[in-house]
């Protein structure tokens, strides 16, 4: 059976000052009516219902999870005590997944992208969910198709077709690191790559076994909270066992290892990360002078601005452009737009400053 499994721990600080630490873009509104993981969760539903749905998450974000996902159960919202990367997650997920069902399909998903058609990313999962139950020692990865020379993304390079009258599936020949944009260019005008966009789908057996190989600790320590579900020891058991895995993505700790059983499925959709504050161009109208605007606003002489704000204040600008304002009811943001990465040196000096209730 399928299992959803469903990575929303983080706590990214690009959206600030929306996102906070308790707060995270994957829990917020950014762009549709539902926020990001209600609408992960939403996308996913077709293929697993409440029951084989899975959050990883931390002790912060799991009360405001359990409130947007009612139809989860606690005992499916799974709460890392220490944020230790993908592969110690993907690991714990596996095994509460292998007690309630031995012979369950993972399908790793992240809680803070924006997926368009829900119906292509179905169909997608499906053909990779074909692969694994014909050949269940595969790992497969989704490839996004690039529509652009994207240089913040890491790239699959594609092999030959595995079967070519059963599925769209292909080897995978190698990873590349994010390129620089000549060296981008160079992938997409090839058609050999696609964006590693970081959707999994395999056995939790067949990735327990992988974690076996390639990190032997990490897999014992898995053993002992095992050992430990459902019992008063498990919360002890997990803290200790967790916290002390080796922090490391499953890209670097099984997959970068595992060329033989490796596969890839091109995306029948379309993918964004959602990086920063510009993406909301992609998603909101912009008006005759190029700003973007969510939320109130009033300008004279005002463009190329990206302006968001909440309930019902109003923004007003005069002579401004190319600038990035967003306001919250107790911190606004005004930065160059097109100097977005500086939001992360901005927040680290207000941690420095003392301002760590604006986090």
């Amino acid at each position: 059976m399928l299992h959803t499994v469903v990575m929303a721990g983080g706590s990214g600080t690009r959206f600030w000052p929306q996102s906070r630490k308790a707060m995270p873009k994957q829990l917020l509104k950014l762009i549709g009516e539902e926020t990001m993981i209600q609408e992960t969760v939403g996308r996913c539903r077709p293929l697993s219902e409440a029951e084989q749905t899975w959050i990883a998450t931390n002790a912060t974000l799991a009360p405001e999870i359990q409130q947007q996902l009612p139809q989860l159960t606690a005992d499916h919202i799974l709460v890392e005590p220490a944020p230790q990367n993908t592969a110690p997650c993907i690991g714990l997920a596996a095994i509460h997944l292998l007690k309630q069902d031995p012979e369950a399909i993972m399908l790793v998903v992240s809680s803070d992208h924006v997926i368009q058609p829900a119906s292509g990313f179905q169909q997608t999962i499906q053909h990779a969910v074909d692969l694994v139950n014909a050949e269940p020692e595969r790992l497969v990865l989704i490839g996004v198709p690039p529509n652009a020379p994207a240089t913040g993304y890491g790239y699959i390079q594609t092999g030959t077709r595995i079967n070519e009258e059963t599925g769209p599936a292909m080897q995978v020949a190698a990873f590349k690191e994010k390129p620089d944009l000549e060296t981008a260019q160079q992938y997409l005008d090839s058609g050999e790559y696609l964006w590693n966009c970081g959707i999994f789908v395999w056995k939790a057996q067949t990735i327990m076994e992988s974690l076996k190989h390639r990190e032997p600790e990490m897999y014992a320590a898995l053993n002992r909270i095992a050992d430990a579900i459902g019992s008063a020891e498990y919360e002890s058991v997990l803290t200790a066992e967790f916290s002390a895995m080796n922090s490391i993505s499953i890209d670097y700790a099984v997959l970068e290892h595992s060329k033989t059983t490796l596969a890839v499925v091109p995306a029948e959709f379309e993918w964004d990360d959602v990086g920063n504050w510009s993406t909301l161009q992609k998603y909101f109208p912009s008006d005759e002078q190029g700003n973007t605007v969510v939320g109130l606003h009033c300008g004279i002489e005002t463009s190329n601005c990206i302006i968001r704000t909440t309930d019902d204040h109003l923004v007003a600008t005069f002579g401004v452009s190319n600038s990035l304002i967003v306001h919250t009811p107790d911190a606004t943001l005004i930065a160059p737009r097109d100097d977005e990465a500086a939001i992360k040196d901005l927040v680290n000096a207000l941690k420095e400053r003392g301002y760590e209730q604006y986090l």
